[in-house]
């Protein structure tokens, strides 16, 4: 008989205040992201801007807030001015990053205007181009879209018919430059000081302004932890945070490591976290730099990268590329990696999920056709909406099992989170065993919680079961049965591979 997992909730013991900022996404000029994804003019759907409504509802439902643009590798050979002014005078140029032509149809004023519609929660995340521009490039990105008017380039913006600030504050200083297959791809001290030397600009503009450092494009980098320290050397004192992006997939038919795969995004939070601190105590600092995951996922990288090289250099427009179609299993991964964000709120204060539409994303679209959600929509969608507050300290004491990768693992992997308005609990819960339920007991301590007001489960007979453009609703989740709150102890069964939301009122 499988063993209980538990855990203790008390009010006092907690990790932080979840930023809303958590919950971001991502859209780059990538594949289908944008052309066909959430821009479509003459679809059914699509409005007088011609951004599909149909897909704007499901962003809004989706719960992002952050959405991070125009890249991601694209932006390190983007030219920020080719997307601004008459659309049918905007030029076409080669994307390196994907091997495809870039239209410009989509640009700086369409973003903001997409934003906008999405609601008030969605804010600019922008990203400048510090791969083959520079300091100059930046800051007069950052006066287009931000300074209000009286100088050649806010009156350009005006002239273009954006009378109003764009009012930019977050900003990331390039991307993955860390990285040999980025487009002026540089060293630690190289980029070091460029990045220094453009946020010492922009905040000459905006003192005010939240700027990310780049951080190691991936754990596994040979360069890891020791690019964060050369760049921090050099930025401490200047930005606000430093990036981290990590992907996830199932290898070599190891779905057990898979699902395991929180343990190493937790431990590579720890370890920016652990330099970032080390380089702050060296130059005796009073700042805290913080982390900005601003690209994860669920990615079948090795898939795609076969893809990408096979793609002849015919340089299409919007190729579908790297549209995985995403199961039970990558969803119950999704969580865990949520939660793994959650668990270190106090520190990982931005967040975006790699991407928004089409592109390794929760909605899926067709041409002219319809939208849909992915089976990684439903536990995103869960968090942003009941995620919101203070995270509660979670230490569980589970059963546990043997992963090739991990090593002996746990398998239950929680958090819970307080709404301090309503004094509401909700606890996210993975159950990592394929084939086994989970009985959890979950000890209560000062609180005041009558009922359970829901158990949304996302599990399935079949773990590679999938949402897709002819099943659309395969995959949805489900109200547990038996989940009980018996005086100060919530008990649940948690069925096996299976994503948990329970909310306690």
């Amino acid at each position: 008989m499988t063993r209980t997992a538990r855990f203790t909730l008390d009010p006092a013991f907690t990790i932080g205040d979840v930023s809303p900022r958590l919950f971001g996404s991502f859209v780059e000029h990538l594949g289908r992201c944008v052309y066909d994804g959430i821009h479509e003019p003459g679809h059914p759907a699509a409005d007088e801007a011609g951004l599909r409504t149909d897909v704007l509802e499901l962003i809004r439902e989706l719960g992002v807030t952050a959405i991070r643009y125009p890249g991601g590798n694209f932006v390190s050979g983007y030219r920020w001015e080719d997307g601004v002014g008459p659309v049918d005078e905007r030029p076409r140029r080669l994307d390196l990053a994907w091997r495809s032509t870039e239209t410009n149809r989509f640009g700086l004023s369409e973003y903001i205007a997409f934003l906008k519609k999405v609601g008030p929660q969605a804010e600019p995340m922008m990203a400048v181009n510090l791969g083959t521009r520079g300091v100059r490039e930046a800051i007069e990105l950052q006066e287009y879209a931000n300074h209000p008017a009286g100088t050649e380039l806010s009156d350009r913006r005006i002239a273009h018919g954006d009378k109003d600030p764009f009012g930019i504050g977050l900003w990331c200083l390039g991307n993955e430059m860390d990285g040999p297959w980025q487009t002026g791809h540089k060293t630690a001290e190289e980029y070091g000081r460029l990045a220094a030397e453009t946020a010492r600009a922009m905040r000459q503009i905006d003192p005010s302004v939240e700027l990310v450092a780049c951080g190691s494009s991936s754990r596994s980098m040979p360069t890891f932890a020791a690019w964060e320290a050369t760049v921090l050397a050099e930025t401490y004192d200047l930005v606000d945070y430093v990036s981290l992006h990590a992907y996830y997939e199932e290898l070599d038919g190891d779905r057990d490591s898979f699902l395991a795969s929180a343990v190493d995004m937790e431990s590579f939070i720890e370890s920016v976290v652990a330099t970032c601190d080390h380089i702050g105590a060296r130059l005796k600092s009073s700042r805290r730099i913080n982390l900005s995951f601003d690209e994860w996922n669920v990615w079948y990288m090795s898939r795609s990268q076969k893809a990408t090289e096979d793609n002849p250099l015919d340089w299409p427009e919007a190729p579908r590329l790297l549209e995985d179609n995403y199961t039970v299993t990558d969803a119950v991964v999704l969580g865990t990696l949520l939660i793994a964000l959650l668990r270190h709120a106090d520190r990982v204060t931005v967040a975006c999920l790699a991407q928004l539409v089409n592109v390794i994303a929760p909605i899926m679209t067709e041409p002219g056709g319809p939208a849909w959600k992915q089976t990684t929509f439903f536990p995103f969608a869960q968090a942003a909406q009941h995620g919101r507050g203070r995270v509660l300290d979670v230490r569980v004491d589970s059963p546990t099992y043997r992963t090739a990768k991990y090593g002996e693992t746990d398998l239950l992997h929680a958090t819970a989170v307080r709404d301090p308005e309503t004094g509401a609990v909700t606890v996210f819960a993975v159950n990592r065993s394929q084939d086994e339920e989970l009985p959890l007991e979950v000890a209560l301590h000062g609180f005041d919680l009558a009922k359970i007001a829901e158990h949304r489960v996302l599990a399935d007979s079949d773990p590679d079961a999938r949402n897709t453009l002819t099943e659309p609703d395969r995959v949805t989740p489900h109200q547990a049965q038996d989940t009980t709150l018996d005086g100060a102890v919530l008990r649940a069964t948690l069925e096996p591979m299976s994503w948990n939301m329970i909310r306690l009122t």
